[in-house]
């Protein structure tokens, strides 16, 4: 049982609804494929892959190899203890005209705040800061787009990707303090 029992607006029930009109079982899967992107156990195998490769490169690679395995760790951390202290019930749990339209149940019950796939996309966001304009704007709109998905198969209210994404954002910022990683980059 959490400490904390967190309701959806009025606008996250508006924007479920919608989509649980609007979505197909073709347009549901498309987004679960998709959304996928944004996993933690991938994102920690991808970040992994990329940490073992940069320890043969030069200080700025392997300091930015450092940052993101620790910012893909905590991201992953994150979300799950704050949902050990935050109940609230997912959008799909919610709706029988999303479940009639080809949404299926996602993850547990109770752990719709915050999306941890938000978290892991707004970390991931945020540290392209330093990259070159198109790269960075590329990562971004990828991003968002990943974080768009949750709220398409219902396993979010809009809200628990807002605020996941902001979390994620906040939490890599933070972790610059320790790793060394660039604050500012190519314009």
């Amino acid at each position: 049982m959490a400490l904390l029992n967190v309701k959806p607006t009025s606008t996250d029930v508006r924007i479920a609804r919608t989509v649980a009109r609007k979505t197909n079982h073709r347009t549901e899967a498309v987004a679960r494929l998709l959304t996928w992107g944004a996993d933690e156990k991938i994102l920690l195998a991808f970040t992994a892959a990329g940490w073992i490769a940069t320890r043969s490169q030069g200080e700025p690679l392997r300091r930015a190899g450092n940052h993101a395995l620790l910012v893909a760790a905590a991201a992953a951390v994150l979300p799950h203890l704050m949902k050990s202290v935050f109940d609230q019930t997912r959008p799909d749990r919610k709706t029988v005209l999303g479940h009639l339209n080809g949404v299926s149940f996602s993850g547990k019950r109770k752990d719709a705040f915050p999306s941890g796939h938000a978290l892991h996309m707004g970390a991931l966001a945020s540290a392209a800061g330093p990259l070159p304009v198109w790269p960075r704007r590329a990562i971004r709109a990828l991003a968002v787009g990943l974080c768009l998905t949750r709220i398409v198969v219902l396993a979010h209210w809009a809200s628990d990707v807002v605020a996941g994404f902001a979390l994620g954002a906040i939490l890599e910022r933070t972790l610059r303090l320790l790793t060394g990683y660039p604050a500012q980059g190519s314009k």
